[in-house]
C-alpha cells in the first residue's frame, strides 16, 4: 500500500560509517494513514544467507529495537517531517555486508518488530559492502 525507497548504501572500509535512508510515500487522504501511523524496520541479507532483522522504530519513535549483532554501532531514527527513517551505521565490519531493506506496517500501535511476516510493505534494497 505504501512505497519505500532505500538509499545511502555503498562501499566502505572496516571501521567506516554509512547512513541509510528509507523514504516512505503513499500517505494520501484516501489511505487514511499518515507517516506517524507507520512503524519501520530495517533488514539485511548477506550473500548466501537468509534475511535478518536489524533494527526497528515505532510509529511515535518512542520504542526502538536494535539487534544484538549491531547494538552500540547502529542507530535508528525517524524524521516525520520528511517521512524518512534513517539507519546510522558506525564501526562497520565485513560481516555487515549485504543488501539492506526497509519495511513497514501500520499494525503496531506502540512497538515495532523485526520479523519478515510482520511487515506489510518493502523497499527494493540498497547494497552495503564493507571490505578492505
Amino acid at each position: 500500500q505504501f512505497q519505500l525507497a532505500e538509499s545511502g548504501g555503498g562501499s566502505v572500509q572496516p571501521g567506516g560509517s554509512l547512513r541509510l535512508s528509507c523514504a516512505v510515500s503513499g500517505f494520501t487522504i484516501d489511505s487514511g494513514f499518515t507517516f506517524q501511523d507507520y512503524a519501520v524496520s530495517w533488514f539485511r541479507q548477506a550473500p548466501g544467507k537468509e534475511r535478518e532483522g536489524v533494527s526497528c522504530i515505532s510509529k511515535s519513535g518512542g520504542y526502538k529495537y536494535v539487534d544484538e549483532s549491531v547494538k552500540g554501532r547502529f542507530t535508528i531514527t525517524r524524521d516525520d517531517a520528511e517521512n524518512t527513517v534513517y539507519l546510522q551505521m558506525n564501526n562497520l565490519k565485513p560481516e555487515d555486508t549485504g543488501v539492506y531493506y526497509c519495511a513497514g506496517s501500520t499494525r503496531y500501535s506502540f512497538n515495532c518488530v523485526i520479523y519478515d511476516y510482520g511487515m506489510s510493505d518493502w523497499g527494493k534494497g540498497t547494497l552495503v559492502t564493507v571490505s578492505s
